[in-house]
């Protein structure tokens, strides 16, 4: 799907040649000439990204992020703005209103256009954890948490091609709580990957930095704990080339003009609390996720994650032609303990049911809380003997020895277990679902129960 560019600007000749340019790299382009109706507008065409002229006829890029920034959603659209001139006051103040960054005429075009697939990598990320909301619409998740602002202390690692330069750098940063600057010189560079983790890299690249500068952004990318970081490069004036390139190599940021403080500092500031959002997103899908197939009483997995589970353990060893074992096992009068001693004792024996029997599994099979007081044990590459053996250690483990849920309290407790194989080789469809297999396990389960509980069954499933 092709990303969304809208183009503000007054000078008709500057939008036709942005607009050619950002064609030509597949983009689909809207046009807007002033901020007269721009909050509508980006609403209705939902840009992927904005590039703006700094000044407008009735306002400017500062003011269009200032106007956007009341809604959550708009507030999210990166602002690319172009300038006249060189101005360097001008460009930290745009900064510092949250502009993204500020490219001045005659912009080249490598550099603007990696500029720009930058930006909507930055986007994409974002895109990636919304959420369908209510009223006006998606809702990004943790964006409107305080929780998501970066968390002290922050290490900033700074290369710069020596240590003496680098040095130098952070004896001119300003001073800002929770930001702890190492640096490191060229010679030094293996120490990163034994170094305590970093959130932002600060990277001299082109003529006098790192002559592999371009190469180490890259390897910084692609290392698993050093892919979210912020990466920064510094580039020598009017060197667009490496300025793109470092981009391209994934570089979040980049100082094109050389090394200056001040932009460092608000570049930094801006990614950092972009990082500590985009962590806390991923923390909240991961819990979320993973809160979804665990159990949170016993923490072993639930039925939800145990049936997809099965189904593909079965499945693959019909491919392979390997056995497999399914197991329900079953506390036997667990209802006595609810009744005569509290839920709370019974959670507790659940809790200790589950640690015992992942004693006996081996690490390869799967243990999981499917009901009240009914567990299911997923045992793959097994044949019919270790099986059953296993499942005999099971019940020892859980009636040799009394629970102790609180105090002085002592409970004797039994499980029943009913085993059903998979058989190898089998082919037909009803032979891997996971429904066909656990109901045959339940099959044995209530044939150990009439047994006079305590006890193992085994079944094997018909031809």
């Amino acid at each position: 799907m092709q990303a969304t560019v809208l183009i503000v600007d007054g000078i008709v000749t500057n939008r036709i040649m942005l607009k050619v340019q950002l064609s030509a790299a597949y983009y689909h382009v809207v046009q807007a000439e002033c901020m007269e109706g721009i909050v509508e507008l980006v609403q209705r065409t939902q840009p992927d990204l904005i590039v703006a002229a700094m000044t407008l006829p009735d306002g400017g890029a500062i003011e269009l992020r200032e106007r956007l920034a009341a809604d959550p959603v708009l507030a999210l659209i990166p602002i690319l703005a172009i300038a006249v001139q060189n101005d360097g006051a001008a460009r930290m103040r745009a900064l510092a209103a949250g502009l993204d960054d500020v490219l001045n005429q005659p912009v080249d075009d490598r550099l603007l256009q990696a500029r720009i697939r930058s930006l909507l990598r930055m986007r994409s990320t974002v895109e990636q954890f919304r959420l369908s909301g209510s009223g006006n619409g998606p809702t990004p998740l943790g964006f409107s948490e305080a929780g998501a602002q970066f968390a002290p202390p922050a290490r900033v690692v700074l290369l710069a091609g020596g240590a003496d330069l680098a040095r130098q750098w952070a004896d001119q940063l300003p001073s800002r709580q929770g930001l702890r600057f190492a640096t490191v010189g060229s010679g030094d560079i293996a120490r990163l990957i034994d170094a305590p983790l970093t959130d932002a890299f600060v990277i001299r690249v082109g003529p006098g930095g790192n002559l592999r500068g371009l190469d180490l952004i890259a390897y910084l990318r692609a290392r698993t704990t050093t892919c979210n970081a912020v990466i920064i490069a510094v580039t020598e004036p009017k060197d667009d080339a490496t300025a793109a390139e470092a981009l391209d190599r994934g570089a979040t940021d980049v100082l094109s003009d050389g090394f200056n403080a001040q932009e460092l500092s608000l570049r930094l500031a801006t990614h950092l609390n972009r990082k500590a959002i985009a962590d806390h997103m991923r923390a909240s899908v991961r819990d979320g996720l993973r809160e979804a197939v665990i159990d949170p009483m016993t923490g072993l997995y639930n039925r939800r994650y145990a049936l997809p589970w099965l189904t593909r353990t079965a499945r693959r060893a019909a491919e392979l032609r390997r056995s497999f074992a399914v197991m329900l096992a079953d506390l036997d009068h667990f209802k006595r303990v609810n009744d005569r001693h509290g839920h709370p004792t019974g959670d507790a024996v659940l809790v200790e049911t589950a640690r015992r029997l992942g004693l006996v599994l081996r690490p390869q099979d799967m243990l999981a809380r499917i009901g009240g007081e009914e567990f299911m044990m997923v045992l793959p590459d097994i044949d019919q003997g270790e099986a059953t053996a296993i499942a005999g250690r099971m019940c020892r483990e859980i009636n040799s020895r009394p629970f102790r849920p609180s105090g002085d309290m002592r409970l004797d407790v039994t499980i029943s277990i009913g085993v059903v194989m998979g058989q190898p080789g089998k082919t037909s469809q009803a032979a891997v679902e996971a429904d066909v297999l656990i109901a045959q396990a339940d099959q044995a389960l209530y044939a150990a129960k009439g047994a006079g509980r305590n006890k193992i069954s085994l079944i094997r499933p018909a031809a």
